[in-house]
């Protein structure tokens, strides 16, 4: 059994005045070969479908033909969850249409999804609240999913009975998710867990969410689940959230990031994108590999000293979208912008690095303003107020940032 896992397509995404959507309909596109070349029985999408709970008409049209594309007129099962980032509503809405296609959506950690059997032989045998089980037309095995879309603490105690603990949210998830592995998982069928959340193996440190992400380790967020909170029965778990490919376990199975298809901000800038081809057997282990997507704008964070050396650079690097710095003793002259911004069209902002005291009105101190943004507020914090701000406040600040970007 073939199945292919992506995830974080973040539909609609901008970058400042850049619209993506070009690069997103290139990038599925590749996607929709990819699964095409590999002839894969099912593709799992982990959330964030869209970039923000009300995309444009462009980004939901997007979504829905790539969906169909995948399913191969109704021979491949697709299954996609809500993101923290996605209307979960929104997401279920065309569940009744899309089901007839073989795209099967899941909003909510209890999504009830209704048997059913399409004429290809794509088919859900079983159902109950965040558990589908697909017959698929050419096996005999079953391929069972344990589906759990991203869910804030007010959501899982709505829909889990979840208590406002940390400890809480991984026993709730973990008891859940052992009660449907222990009835429906047993090795006469491909068992796989897909899911929107942060998770980690434990002990180890976690990993660093995307720049301009709505972080769900924080603030209002839920906090982190372990892999050791999976149950023994499942072969794979499809992760979305983090941006990167990373494994992050593979006790009791592949624990996987896919990773998202493009890189949407300049902490992303270099980083290689993929999705996860998984060979899977009923009783065995899963055999995966990621494979490199190609399409979209490199991402570029460059700092020069000089502007002629920008202008050089520029020039041989037309395709990127780019990050400038520029180290000066004085501010850029107007000039001096007008040239760079002509010679080159994918230029998303421009830094200048001031180091003339007299110009900064400071006493010999200088600011790197290509430095991350939560540290120039905990820089700024501490001249204001003569001290860092403590972890809860800066994890505050990370929200409001990522609100205000959604809007």
């Amino acid at each position: 059994m073939k199945i292919l896992h992506t995830a974080d397509w973040h539909l609609g995404k901008r970058l400042e005045k850049f619209s993506r959507l070009e690069e997103q309909k290139e990038v599925l596109a590749e996607i929709i070969d990819i699964a095409d070349a590999h002839d894969v029985d099912a593709v799992l999408v982990a959330g964030d479908l869209f970039d923000s709970f009300n995309p444009s008409t462009e980004a939901i049209e997007l979504l829905y033909k790539t969906l169909k594309r995948l399913t191969n007129n109704g021979r491949r099962a697709v299954v996609a969850i809500a993101g923290n980032h996605d209307s979960p509503d929104r997401i279920e809405a065309p569940d009744p249409l899309a089901r007839e296609c073989g795209i099967i959506f899941a909003g909510y950690p209890d999504s009830h999804v209704s048997m059913c059997e399409l004429e290809s032989g794509v088919g859900i045998l079983q159902s109950e609240p965040g558990f589908i089980e697909l017959k698929l037309p050419r096996h005999d095995a079953p391929l069972r999913l344990l589906l759990t879309p991203y869910a804030n603490e007010y959501r899982l105690k709505t829909f889990l009975g979840l208590e406002n603990s940390e400890e809480e949210l991984r026993q709730v998830l973990q008891r859940r998710w052992k009660e449907l592995a222990d009835k429906y998982c047993d090795d006469k069928g491909v068992n796989m867990l897909v899911t929107h959340l942060f998770m980690m193996k434990k002990g180890e440190e976690p990993p660093e969410e995307p720049e301009d992400e709505k972080p769900i380790l924080h603030v209002g967020g839920a906090q982190a689940v372990y892999s050791e909170n999976i149950p023994l029965q499942i072969q794979y778990a499809a992760l979305g959230h983090l941006h990167g490919f990373r494994i992050m376990d593979n006790s009791p199975c592949p624990v996987v990031y896919s990773s998202s298809p493009l890189s949407y901000s300049f902490g992303e800038a270099g980083h290689k994108k993929y999705v996860v081809l998984i060979d899977a057997e009923p009783g065995k282990q899963v055999k995966y590999e990621g494979i490199k997507l190609s399409k979209g704008r490199p991402l570029a964070r460059k700092r020069f000293t000089g502007v002629d050396d920008a202008l050089q650079w520029l020039s041989e690097n037309q395709e990127a979208l780019v990050e400038l710095t520029l180290v000066t003793d004085n501010y850029l002259t107007a000039d001096e912008r007008k040239r760079l911004t002509q010679a080159h069209e994918g230029i998303v902002t421009i830094i200048p690095e001031v180091r003339n005291p007299d110009m900064l009105h400071s006493k010999g101190t200088s600011i790197d303003l290509s430095q991350d943004i939560e540290d120039l507020f905990g820089q700024f914090f501490q001249h204001r107020h003569g001290q860092l701000p403590n972890t809860e406040l800066i994890n505050l600040f990370k929200e409001i940032r990522a609100e205000q970007h959604e809007e």
